[in-house]
This record gives C-alpha cells, sequence and structure tokens, in this order.
C-alpha cells in the first residue's frame, strides 16, 4: 500500500498539500523513495547551522550558547577526538548525559568527526550501560559526571579513555580528563570525509520486553529523519493558509531525554530553522511553566505523561493566560490518549496546533503525524506519512482491517548492531520493517490499537489495550492507566488494569468498571483493577513498563 493513498477530503486535501511539496523542483521533491534535496550527511546538517550566527540555540538554567558558540565548540571536540584520540570514521564514540547544552556539542562533535555517535539513556544503572558498551565497544565515553561511575569499571578494564562534562567533586578514572572547551571559531571541524552510506548512529532500543538492540542508522537515514519534520511543518502551514518559513524562529520546550529519537526529530526542526531549545534539568511541570513564561516558548514537545500534567497544572489554577505565547503543542514518544487534544482545544482554542505522530529507534524518529484540524476530528489516529514513508498492514482481519504495521522508506535503520539473527526477525527481504505494532490504515491515515504482544486474548476474543486504556482515562477521577492481560485458566487471558487518580480525587473500582462498560463490550472490561498512590513505571521515552505492573498484580 503506498504511503500517499488518501480517500474523504482530508485526504484529498492532503494530497494536493504533498504534491505542492514533493514536485520535481518543490522544496521536498522526492525521487525513487528519497528527498532529493538538502543534506546529504548529519555532518552537512550541522555546519548550515553555523549560518545562524549569535541567534541563541541552548538556553539552559547556567548559560546559553548561540549557534556560533555552539558550533565552534563543536568542531573544537571534533578536532581533538581525532587528533588527540585518534578516532577514524567508523569508530563509535558514546555520549551518555543528562539535558546538558554540552550534550548537542558532544554529539555533534562526533558527527563533525565522522564517527559513529552511540547516545545512550542517561537513566540505565551500571550494569545497563555495560551492556551496550560491551556490545558498541566505543572508542571514547564523552558523559557527563553523574556517569561517571556507571561506566568507570568498564572503561578501567578495556582501557578507554573519557571525557567529563560538569565533573563532580571525585576524582577521575584514569585517562578521563575533565572537558575544557577548544572553541577557536577560525579552526572548523577535522577535514575527514563523510558519506551518505556510512553509519552515523547506533541508537538502543528501549528494551521494555527484553535487552536492548543497537539500532544503526546510517547517514542517509539520519538526514531523511531530520527533513522529516520540516516537511511536515510545511505541510501544516499549508493547510492552514500560511507560506511556510515565515514567522520567527521557533523557540522550543524540548522535553524529551536528548537520547531518545523523539527528541531528535524535535531538535531536528529546530536546528533546521533557527530556532531555540530551552533546557530542562528534570521535568517539574511548575518549573517547565515558568519557562514558558520567561522565554516566550512557541512549541511545546513532550511525552503525553509530562504534557498532561502542564494541562492539569493550568487547568487547576486557572491559568491558561501562562500559555498564550505557546502556538504548537507536540506530543510523541509514546502513545497520546483520545482525550488529550480535546483538553488542549478546551483549555487554548484553536489557536494553538495540536500534533502527535508515530516513529520508534529503527525509524529514527517521527514517520508520520496528525496535526490542527485533522488531529481534533481523528484524535485516535497518529496520522499520515511522510512522502518518504511506505505503509502497509500485514494480513489485516477482514472485519477490522487491524493487521502488524509494517514501514519501509528513507529513515529506517539498516539493522541491529551485531546481531544478524534479529535483523533478519525484523525485516523482509525487500525491505519492510515490522513494526509489533497492531494498526489499520485507511483514508491515508494510521492508527495503532496496540502492541502485538500487549494484546489481550481473552476466551479468543481480541481486547486493544489501548482502546481500554482510552476509556479509562475520561473517567474525571483518572490520572494515568494502563491495562495488561493476567493469566486465567479456562479463557487463558483476562484484562486487567492500574490506575492512577488524580490529586484528591476519590473512586471505587466497581465505579470504573461500569465507567468501562457504558462504551465498551462486556468482554473488555478489567476484571481486575489496582488503584495505586504512586506514579506508574515508565521508561524514558513516556512507555510504560508493563512487566513491573504484572509482578504487581501477582
Amino acid at each position: 500500500m503506498n504511503a500517499n493513498v488518501g480517500g474523504d477530503g482530508d485526504g484529498s486535501e492532503f494530497e494536493r498539500v504533498s504534491a505542492r511539496l514533493t514536485a520535481p523542483g518543490a522544496p521536498f521533491a522526492v525521487r525513487d523513495g528519497r528527498y532529493v534535496d538538502g543534506p546529504g550527511t548529519l555532518r552537512e546538517f550541522v555546519e548550515a547551522t553555523w549560518a545562524f550566527g549569535d541567534r541563541p540555540f541552548l538556553v539552559a538554567e547556567e548559560r546559553t550558547h548561540t549557534y556560533a558558540e555552539f558550533f565552534a565548540a563543536a568542531c573544537g571536540l571534533a578536532r581533538r577526538l581525532a587528533d588527540t584520540y585518534g578516532l577514524r570514521p567508523g569508530d563509535r564514540a558514546v555520549v551518555a548525559m543528562r539535558n546538558h547544552p554540552e550534550w548537542h556539542i558532544a554529539f555533534w562533535a562526533t558527527q563533525l568527526a565522522g564517527l559513529v555517535a552511540v547516545p545512550l539513556n542517561a537513566w540505565w544503572t551500571e550494569d545497563e550501560f555495560t551492556y551496550a558498551l560491551d556490545d558498541c565497544a566505543p572508542g571514547v565515553l564523552l558523559v557527563d559526571g553523574e556517569r561517571v561511575e556507571r561506566v568507570r569499571a568498564w572503561a578501567g578494564k578495556h582501557d578507554v579513555p573519557g571525557i567529563v562534562f560538569h565533573p563532580g567533586d571525585e576524582a577521575l578514572p584514569q585517562k578521563f580528563l575533565a572537558y575544557v572547551a577548544d572553541d577557536d571559531p577560525t579552526l572548523g571541524p577535522p577535514p575527514v570525509d563523510v558519506l551518505p552510506e556510512q553509519d552515523a548512529t547506533i541508537i538502543y532500543t528501549s528494551g521494555t520486553t527484553g535487552r536492548p538492540k543497537g539500532a544503526v542508522a546510517t547517514h542517509l537515514a539520519q538526514v531523511g529523519a531530520a527533513i522529516n519534520p520540516r516537511y511536515l511543518a510545511s505541510a501544516s502551514a499549508l493547510r492552514r493558509g500560511v507560506i511556510p518559513g515565515q514567522g520567527p524562529a521557533p523557540v522550543s520546550l524540548t522535553t524529551f531525554p536528548f537520547f531518545h529519537v523523539a527528541a531528535f526529530t524535535s531538535f531536528y526542526a529546530v536546528m533546521a530553522a533557527g530556532g531555540t531549545l530551552v533546557l530542562m534539568r528534570k521535568w517539574d511541570a511548575e518549573r517547565a511553566l515558568e519557562l514558558i513564561e520567561k522565554h516566550r516558548v512557541t512549541h511545546y514537545a513532550g511525552v503525553p505523561t509530562t504534557a498532561l500534567q502542564l494541562l492539569d497544572l493550568v487547568e487547576r489554577r486557572g491559568e491558561a493566560g501562562r500559555l498564550a505565547t505557546v502556538s504548537h503543542f507536540n506530543t510523541g514518544g509514546a502513545a497520546a490518549p483520545p482525550h488529550l487534544v480535546g483538553r488542549l482545544t478546551a483549555l487554548l482554542g484553536e489557536r494553538v496546533e495540536p500534533r502527535n505522530g508515530y516513529g520508534l529507534t529503527e525509524t529514527c524518529g517521527g514517520v508520520t503525524a496528525n496535526f490542527g484540524a485533522e488531529y481534533r476530528a481523528h484524535p485516535d489516529s497518529v496520522g499520515r506519512p511522510t512522502p518518504v514513508t511506505e505503509v502497509r498492514i500485514d494480513s489485516p482481519d477482514p472485519d477490522s482491517g487491524v493487521g502488524e504495521l509494517w514501514l519501509r522508506g528513507q529513515s529506517l535503520i539498516r539493522g541491529y548492531w551485531g546481531d544478524e539473527q534479529a535483523t533478519r526477525e525484523a525485516f523482509t527481504e525487500d525491505g519492510w520493517f515490522r513494526t509489533g505494532d497492531l494498526a489499520t490504515y485507511a483514508d491515508g491515515r494510521v492508527t495503532v490499537v496496540d502492541r502485538l504482544k500487549d494484546m489481550v486474548i481473552r476466551g479468543g476474543e481480541n481486547v486493544y489495550c489501548v482502546e481500554v486504556e482510552a476509556v479509562l482515562l475520561d473517567h474525571p477521577a483518572v490520572a494515568d492507566a494502563a491495562v495488561l492481560g493476567v493469566p486465567h485458566p479456562r479463557l487463558g487471558e483476562e484484562v486487567a488494569a492500574v490506575v492512577l487518580l488524580r490529586e484528591d480525587a476519590t473512586t471505587t473500582t466497581e465505579e470504573l468498571r461500569d465507567h468501562v462498560g457504558r462504551s465498551l463490550a462486556a468482554f473488555k472490561v478489567p476484571a481486575h483493577i489496582l488503584v495505586r498512590d504512586t506514579p506508574l513505571p515508565r521508561n524514558a521515552a513516556g512507555k510504560v513498563l508493563k512487566r513491573e505492573l504484572r509482578a504487581a498484580l501477582g
């Protein structure tokens, strides 16, 4: 099934917009499933940002880095990686730190030096770090002071050097040095050749169902991922009757952890437009609201959980005016509950452009998007694919149209690092990636209904957890919810739910079951509901860790 198939009025309008943007000679012209114009490598992508000069790029608590300052520092570190450490294209460089400005200096230095960047999950334990380090065998570790103890033993055993950003008071390991900026703006990056077909990144999957795998993306894939959000922003502008690229550059409060692909989608878009990234040390809704006001943030980007917390705070206090500068409200990294866009619209009206989408580590970020009026009309959908992304539903059910979502296109990874078996299992011989998600594809829109492994089969009936979660989240007392299957001796599985109530809200499990029963068939109503008084366990992308909840349900 082709990515640009459309059926209804919305689809026809979208196709007209897409044709204007992707035709030969247009800004996002596509040939042979790839964008024709634009950068060929991430090195070319970041070199172009030098032209933004004194515009603010990274705004942190302690200081602001302009594009010129950032680029000079990244070039200096790139020269050190190549000249002092002797690293060459193809060598791996780990980047492991919280959302400091130096994360970007370190990551982009690896691209300017032609290295393969390996952004690791800053939340990981020492054992998790050790697993990934053994797997990718980096030649240097670029870490912050909080991560030093988690990599110390591995670095000593393998005699690998490190550079430490924001070091603490503890003595550094042997061959580790505190970062000192080399920001001479006249020297530029090291003279290395970087080609589109070379590897650019290894990003480890979230590992919610097993050991994480290193997803390897070429420069060609990553620049496709960098162009995708620019295309979607242009399509959104045209559908609103606005000429793309006009108006001030975005100021984005990007709250995703930088090591996650959802953050890549966000900061690629900001950098391409010469915009500003406002950073947070850790998520806090009150602090986010302060930063939005202080820096006149125009774009909010985060996982649905943090987005809902921000809306909760504003609603509770009656302070919608504090979001007056926000014009775009983007969520990603995990499934957005359908009621989110309705709450946003009720609070701020239609002046704010809502957006969600779909992407994976294996797609290098978002490859579908749902925005504006179409998102409000179809809040359960993740939208339409980009012009370099093909969509297929494998073996759809004849009644529901549900089947496994398969994807193919420019921004997909080439495979898993050192794991040919996992690569063969994930990709078909003709390049389709099996996402493991159940979805429908109709009228040009993708709607994800569940993870293939999360679907509950109760006595032969399929129960899509996302559907039940959406109904639970519509209850006024429920702040968060997760639905999963638990063993049953006769039915095989039955439906269970874990919920977190809103602050000061009360309800009973029977009231919650009645609420679900008014919208869904009886076999979908949770047989067991556990009410928690602590937040649901989630990974860095905001996805619920259901294996932990299963243990709690016994």
